[in-house]
This record gives structure tokens, sequence and C-alpha cells, in this order.
């Protein structure tokens, strides 16, 4: 009896273990840098030597000590999260040892590599990745990262000189071919704003090192396709299919449905997990309608074709009395299943998704095989520490958290325990309507703290789209890989689905954007979302509605009466700068757009705005250049009562979208005290400016009070108009500058400079990008006279305030990780 009593809590040991590894492995992704590999080596020895405690400890306690009975479960906890700790730093410092050298950016380097994924094409070119085998700079090898991500664009390209080449156009590529090419690279560098997209680390989670471009012009030494290999055999099958579904379904619809070959790119998305088939614009009905998890390779639908293939595999195996008497068709077909789904899931891409649901169904067909029941609670904990094991950094993905919330409450809500509504229609109807009631009510809060918005439509949605999707889209999209006409069944199969989500996203209020709220907020409500989940009856239940109060009612806090703020994000190069009063907001400047399919509105600005809660009241744009008007489309389509005004030409396309007021000097108006003034340009300058850069207009911005803060935003005037300012006698006195042309020699002449006298100067230019910005000429007459030079492309999204005109805060700086892009300084 003393004996069976003494290892009762021994099963806890692991669960204590396994939610040990995941906060371990949460805290190292805290890290502002990394240790050196011998301090997580003996962190490592530490935990193993922890580990063995524990069981020690297990063995020894007494029922009757109440320390010994906990001590154990402590160390067990303790031991998991210091090996996940020093797992993923030693990982991480080995992985960073074969980062880019600085002294290797932007030269011309012919690598010899391998296409080794499918590569993504646009109208501007082809991207596409390559695992280096070697290097030559100059004639001499050099070593550069095991896997590097190029785009090989097609006709006219300007260099970092701004000298226009005629690129030679991208061939078909295919995974696995060699090619020797010239390339040029720099490091991964992504856009940080506030609750902003990371893509430095997602670079880092998909192991590339360096990004850049073929060069191909015809100065250049051309490429050369090596031969084609059988390497990448996975990536090389998910192109054939991709490319075989595109081509029949756009094939068939060849002027007649053109809609169709959008469907296509969602068709192509459920069987190969290339989710960059799918067009933006229906991406945001799909998150409008709050069923884009069904659009790519959800657990969905690796459950189904797990389940679909152990059905297939039984009923073969039962046909065969000798296969039967060597094992139990039970237990092959369960097997088979799993390989077959984990096979499946390799190839869609392996994702978060796949690899939660892959050790899941795992982790449940092994303990069937071996005839053991887990708890619920130790199941879902091994899946969590397993997938964390395979890839540490998947707990920064929004996928990670939705996933796994959602099965866990599901779990502890019994809506996954068999016999829930009975076996008939009407039963197994009414179990569906709760399970998405209940993943309702548990993501809903997630979903604000992640993503800042709520579905209203998501319920009815996915309660349609969910059984569609996976019970007749997906199968007949799997059996179109054995014939091929099934895809085309699957594509009209999609058509009324998609008539049915657009149909609810143009609904008013479908969706609703909140401002993203404090963590400790988002957690407090993800509890209360699973409390209203739950069983417990409704007046306990409703003790969660304190808990949802403080992320729903969360508004961010404003500038004072009489004072301004400005946040320069970081959009690469181009402008965009937000302006906040107390009660109203402008905006200078859109961004760039950086492609048909992507510009800094629909990538940054949106976003940002909808984060913080902001309703536009002025847009400006100082003038037509692309890198200024380039996001405005998207911004005006989320900001309808925003006023446009600015220098833009009577037949400019954004005049169709809304009328554009003219930006004169001499136009004045305050808000909150604070006072907004146009300096530039003058009513006859547009019949005789030979450039748009000389129409941009100049905005200067005033806070309340003596001697009150002024900030000046001059978008890309020039010497020219910068003298006519001062000509004028413009009052150009400032504390915060936003440098004219992003830093170009064109600009920011002494003259210039000495009038405005800022102790802050703003640069909103792109990381190594082709024109040199800021010139280094114009740097060092900015740092001659003291003032603070702030790149965006060092700072990422800058934030400065007239309440406390001497600090700018940077968001690279705010919240620093080891996986963070850190660019060299400048010499002295």
């Amino acid at each position: 009896m003393e004996k069976r009593v003494a290892q009762q809590p021994r099963p806890w040991l692991l669960p204590a273990l396994l939610l040990g590894a995941v906060v371990g492995s949460a805290l190292q992704l805290q890290q502002p840098a990394l240790w050196r590999a011998g301090t997580y080596g003996g962190v490592l020895v530490a935990a193993i030597a922890m580990a063995l405690g524990a069981l020690t400890a297990t063995r020894m306690r007494a029922r009757a000590n109440a320390w010994m009975s906990f001590a154990p479960l402590a160390i067990a906890f303790a031991a998991g999260g210091l090996a996940l700790f020093a797992l993923g730093g030693l990982r991480s410092a080995d992985y960073l040892g074969d980062a880019l050298a600085p002294q290797l950016e932007g030269r011309d380097i012919r690598v010899t590599g391998m296409v080794a994924a499918m590569p993504q094409s646009n109208e501007a070119g082809t991207r596409l990745r390559l695992d280096v085998e070697s290097a030559l700079l100059q004639g001499a090898p050099v070593q550069l990262p095991p896997r590097i991500e190029v785009a090989w664009y097609g006709g006219a390209f300007r260099d970092a000189a701004g000298v226009a080449d005629l690129q030679r156009p991208p061939p078909a590529l295919r995974a696995g071919e060699r090619w020797d090419l010239t390339v040029r690279l720099k490091a991964p560098h992504g856009l940080r704003n506030p609750h902003g997209f990371d893509y430095e680390l997602w670079m880092w989670e998909q192991g590339v090192q360096a990004t850049g471009y073929v060069r191909a012009g015809p100065k250049d030494e051309a490429p050369v396709l090596l031969g084609s290999t059988w390497q990448h055999p996975v990536e090389r099958a998910r192109q054939a299919v991709r490319d075989a579904i595109i081509e029949r379904l756009v094939r068939d619809v060849q002027g007649d449905d053109p809609t169709r070959a959008r469907i296509a790119g969602v068709v192509a998305a459920l069987v190969t997990g290339d989710q960059r088939a799918i067009d933006r614009a229906d991406w945001d009905v799909f998150r409008a309608t709050g069923v884009a998890h069904l659009m790519s390779i959800s657990g969905l639908h690796i459950t189904l074709f797990a389940w679909l293939a152990a059905l297939a595999v039984r009923a073969l195996w039962r046909r065969s009395t000798r296969l039967c008497l060597r094992a139990p068709a039970q237990s092959v077909a369960l097997a088979a299943g799993m390989l077959l789904a984990a096979a499946y899931a390799l190839f869609s891409g392996w994702g978060v998704p796949a690899q939660r649901t892959v050790i899941m169904l795992a982790a449940i067909a092994l303990l069937q095989l071996s005839g053991r029941r887990w708890p619920w609670p130790q199941v879902w904990l091994l899946a969590c520490a397993a997938v964390v094991v395979a890839d540490p950094w998947a707990l920064a993905q929004a996928g990670f958290w939705l996933s796994f919330v959602a099965v866990g409450v599901l779990f502890a809500t019994n809506s996954i325990a068999g016999g829930a509504g009975g076996s008939s229609g009407g039963g197994h109807f009414r179990s569906l309507l709760r399970e998405q009631w209940v993943v309702t009510l548990a993501l809903t809060p997630l979903g604000v703290l992640l993503f800042g918005q709520v579905s209203v439509v998501g319920f009815a949605a996915n309660l349609v789209a969910i059984p569609w999707v996976t019970l007749v889209v997906t199968p007949l999209a799997l059996g179109g890989v054995l014939w091929a006409p099934l895809w085309s069944l699957a594509a009209l199969s999609l058509q009324p689905l998609a008539a049915l989500l657009q149909w609810l996203a143009h609904w008013p209020w479908a969706v609703v954007f909140l401002p993203v709220a404090p963590l400790w907020a988002g957690v407090a409500a993800v509890a209360g979302g699973a409390l209203l989940a739950t069983r417990l009856p409704w007046r306990l239940r409703l003790l969660a509605l304190p808990l949802l109060w403080p992320l729903l009612a969360w508004q961010p806090a404003r500038p004072a009466a009489g004072q301004f703020e400005l946040l320069a994000a970081d959009i690469g190069q181009g402008n965009a700068v937000l302006v906040r009063t107390a009660t109203h907001t402008l905006l200078y400047d859109a961004g760039p757009r950086f492609s048909r399919e992507s510009d800094a509105g629909h990538r940054v600005l949106v976003p940002l705005l909808r984060a913080l809660g902001e309703r536009v009241d002025v847009l400006i744009l100082s003038h037509r250049d692309i890198d200024h008007t380039g996001g405005a489309p998207a911004v005006l389509a989320q900001q309808p009562q925003a006023e446009l005004t600015g220098s833009i030409e009577a037949d400019n396309a954004l005049q169709a979208l809304r009328p554009v007021k003219p930006c004169l000097q001499g136009q004045q108006w305050t808000w909150d005290g604070v006072a907004f003034e146009v300096l530039h340009p003058l009513a006859g300058d547009a019949a005789q400016a030979r450039r748009p850069n000389a129409l941009s207009c100049v905005l200067r911005i005033t806070a309340a009070g003596d001697s009150a803060p002024v900030a000046l935003l001059v978008g890309d005037i020039e010497a020219p108009q910068e003298q006519a300012l001062l000509a004028r006698g413009a009052p150009l006195r400032a504390d915060v500058l936003l440098v004219p042309h992003h830093g170009s020699k064109t600009s920011s002449t002494a003259a210039f400079l000495e009038a405005v006298q800022p102790r802050t100067a703003l640069v909103q230019a792109g990381y190594r990008n082709r024109f040199g910005h800021p010139a280094p000429d114009v740097f060092d007459r900015y740092r001659e006279r003291g003032i603070q030079v702030v790149e965006s492309a060092r700072c990422g999204a800058a934030t400065w305030s007239s309440a406390q005109p001497g600090d700018v805060g940077c968001e690279r700086d705010g919240a620093r990780h080891y996986w963070q892009h850190n660019i060299a300084p400048r010499p002295d």
C-alpha cells in the first residue's frame, strides 16, 4: 500500500516537464541578445541534473511531507524549462554563425545553388529560394549562408546607382534545378511598426539568412542552368500539382468566367498549401468572415485526410484473411492513416497547424496502439511541447495560439467527446453547432488581441464553410491529384461559397476593428471567453464579463490638448507620417507601392491605424510620386470619412477615388489648440513646375503656448524650393524636421538647415535603397550642426511628442530580440 501511494504522483512529472519546456522556450524567445554557446551548454547540463533529481526526489518523498510531494513537480518544471531554454539558445547561436557577412552586402557574387522550394511568380518577376553550394566574389571563394532568397526581375530595373538596366526575363524555374547566377545580397531586413508583422523572425524561422536579386542585365554574366536534379522531390511534386491546377482551371475559363481564375488559387492552396496563390482581395474576404483558417491546409483538412485514409486501408486490409491474422485491421488502419496524414502535411509545406495536427494524431494513435488512455491535458501538452521542440519560434506565430487554444477549449468543454449530440443527423448538427459556438467564444478575444478585429458574421460563415470546405471542396481538390477533372468540380463547388462569403463580408458591421489592448487585458479576455464556453451554470459564466471588458473597451492614450505627436511609420523608401492631437488625426503621405499586390497602405498603414484605433480626418499627399501615394487607395478604402488634399493633378487616378483639395500656401486650421499651416506651394507653381517634387506640400505644425515645439514636414522639396521658402521669409524654425527628399543630395542645403535649426531630423528611406538615401554628404551636413538624425531603417517606426521634444522613441529599441537585424553603425 505504501509503495502504491509513493508512486501515485509520478504521472504528474511528465506534464510538469512538458509545461516547463513550453515556458522555457517562450522565455528564450524574449532574449534581446544571445549568450555564448558555452553558457547554454552549462544550462543544459543543469537541466539534465535537475530532471534526474526530480526522479530521485519522487522515490524519496514521504506521504506526510507536503513539500516533498510538491518538490519533484517543481524540479521537473524547472528542468523542462531550462532544457528548452538552452536548446533554443544553442540552435540560435549555431544558426547565427551562418549569417551573411556585412562586407558582402551589395556586392556582385557568383553563386552556384539548388532551387530548394517551388518558385513564386508575379508581374514583376520570380522569387526563388536557393541552397548555396558555392560562391565567388571576383573569382575568390566566399562564405554565404546555406539558404538565400532572391528575386529575378524581368524588364527595366534600376540598380543602387539609379541606372536602369534591361534585365533578362526569368525562364520557367523549377524546384531541384541547379543554377549559376550573379546575385546582390543583403541581410533580411523588415519593416518594424507597432503591432506589425515581424518579417525578420519569419525569415529566421524559414532558415533564410540573406535576400537580394539576380543580376541579369546585358553587362552581367548570364545566368546558366547547370541541370535538373531529383533533389527536393516534395517541392517538385508540389510545384507540378500547383501548376497543373492553375493551368487546368484558368484554361477552362478563358474569356468565360474570370472569377474562377482566382478560385484556382484557392484550390491550389487547399491541395499544396501555397497560400500565395490566393488573391489578396480574397484573403480580405476570408478574414472578414472568419474563414481564413479553412482556405489553406488546416487541422480539419489533415484530420479528414487521416480518417479517409484509415477507412480505405481498413477496408482493403479486411479483404485478406492472411493479413488480418498477422495484424488487426483497426491497428493497421490507424497507423496507415497517421503516416499518410503526415505525408500530406509534409506535402502541404509543414505549417504550424499541420504540425500540431500530426503530432496530436500521432499521440492519440500511439496511446491507442499501446492500450493506454492519457487525460486530455497531458495529450494537449505533449502536442504543444513537441511542436515547440521542432520549431521554438512557432510560439511567436498567431496560428500556434489559435490552434492550441481552440483544441484545448474543445477538450476542456467536452465538445470533442463522443456522443455529444447523438448519432442522428440532428444530433451531429447540434454537435457541430455547439463546437462552433465554443470555438467562437474562446477565440474571439484571442483574435482581438492578435489581430484587433472581430468577425461578427464569422459564426454563421463558419457554420456553412466548415462542413462544405471540409467534406466537399477539400476531398474533390485532393481527388484531382488522381483524376484532374475533379479540380473543376472543386472550383465549381467553391463558387457558391465564395458568393456567400462576399455577400456576408459586405454587410454593415460584418467585421469590427478594435484597438490592440495590452497583453494582460488579452489574457484576461481569453480566460473570460473560455469561461463563457464551459458548461457551468450561466450565473457563474456571467463572471466572465468583467474579464472581457478591458479588452473590448480599451482606448490608447492620446496627446493632451494643445500637444501633438508624430509617428513616422517604417514603410521603406517613401513617406508616411501620422500626426495625432487630442481628438484629431492627420496622415501626411501614404508610402510606396511595392507591387501590384502589395503597398504600404495595405501592408503597414491600414493595420497600424486599426491597431491604434485611429480615425483619419485628413490625408495629405505631398505630391504624386508613387512612393508617397502608393498606399493611398487602401487607406482611403479603410477611412471613408477622410478628407483628401495634396498636390495631385486633375487627371490622376486618385481623383476618381475621392476629390482632391489642392494644397496651397496660406491654408491654416487649428485642432485642439494645435496650429497647422501650409507653407508651399504657391497657387501658380503648378504651371511652372518641371518635376512633381517641386509641388510638395510643406506643412508646419505648432503646439499651443509660448516657445511651443514645432514640426516641419516637407515632402520631396529640393534646393530651389528651399531657396524659395527662404526668400519668402517663411517661418521655418522647427524642433523636428522630416528630411527633404529622404536625404537626397539635391536637398537639405546649408542655408535651409540654418533656417530650420532642428533638434531632430527624421529620414524615411529603405534599407540599402537603390538611391543611396540618405546621401553621405547630406548626413554629414546634419551631423556637423549637432542635429540628431533618426533613420527609419535603423529605428523602425519613430515616435516624437511635442510634450517631450528632445526624445525620439524607436520601435526597434522598444522590444529588441536576438533575431533582429542590427545595422552596423555609421563611421564617425
